[in-house]
């Protein structure tokens, strides 16, 4: 099954500069789906679109069938779309607790129960309830913000650059994060900067160039595409 379809997608920052330029992806249940490409592609600016903070010039967004591209991002959160960016994705001033509680916004009521699953999940949360979440490490603060989109009972995460400016031990441990929530079914959409070990874990993959998308298939075929590996991956 289907659970998000863009078609033709066409967006950007202003009328005169579209970064997209007929995208179109597609994620089923279950799968976890990366998209790669050169830097100013489209990627972060597909996801920001999905999400519902970037409004289509033209094309369509289906979730679970339905229609959503004219609805605001608030209503995407409604729908079971997750949003994690890649910076400002953790309010420094807060403590993990105040984090991960803020982000109950839809259902308040199952802000504890639900923080208390997510404890369990990652126990070095736990260890940090109380402290300010600007004091975590990298690797620390990009689970938080992982935990705080959870926060939502998400139907699809979408992860921009989550392993961006992480240690290799970290991005390692935060792609098996990854892992472990698809593994629970969890349907993840992500953009990486670190597109070889991406690859490598996802159902699919997309290669975006230009705002277009210009090639598509298994995540590992993907990789061990000669064409795509010289291109994108480094050789």
């Amino acid at each position: 099954m289907t659970i998000l379809c863009v078609e033709g997608a066409v967006a950007g920052y202003n009328r005169e500069e579209q970064i997209l330029k007929g995208a179109s992806i597609h994620v089923a249940a279950g799968e976890i789906v990366s998209i790669i490409g050169p830097n100013g592609a489209g990627k972060s600016t597909l996801l920001k679109a999905v999400a519902g903070l970037l409004t289509l010039g033209a094309g369509r967004i289906l979730f679970e069938g339905q229609a959503i591209e004219g609805t605001d991002a608030l209503g995407r959160a409604k729908a079971g779309i997750a949003f994690v960016p890649q910076e400002r994705n953790v309010f420094g001033t807060m403590t993990v607790a105040e984090n991960l509680s803020i982000s109950a916004f839809l259902d308040p009521s199952r802000a504890a129960e639900r923080s208390a699953a997510l404890y369990a999940r990652y126990p070095m949360l736990a260890g940090k309830k109380g402290a300010l979440a600007r004091t975590l490490s990298g690797g620390q603060r990009q689970i938080l913000a992982m935990a705080m989109g959870l926060m939502t009972a998400p139907k699809l995460l979408l992860l921009d650059e989550p392993t961006a400016g992480l240690a290799p031990g970290a991005a390692a441990d935060l792609m098996d994060a990854i892992l472990a929530l698809n593994a629970g079914g969890l349907p993840i959409l992500m953009v990486e900067q670190h597109a070889l070990e991406a690859l490598e874990i996802s159902h699919r993959g997309y290669v975006l160039v230009a705002g277009r998308d210009i090639a598509t298939g298994e995540g590992r075929a993907l990789a061990a595409d000669p064409d795509i590996r010289r291109l994108f991956l480094g050789g």
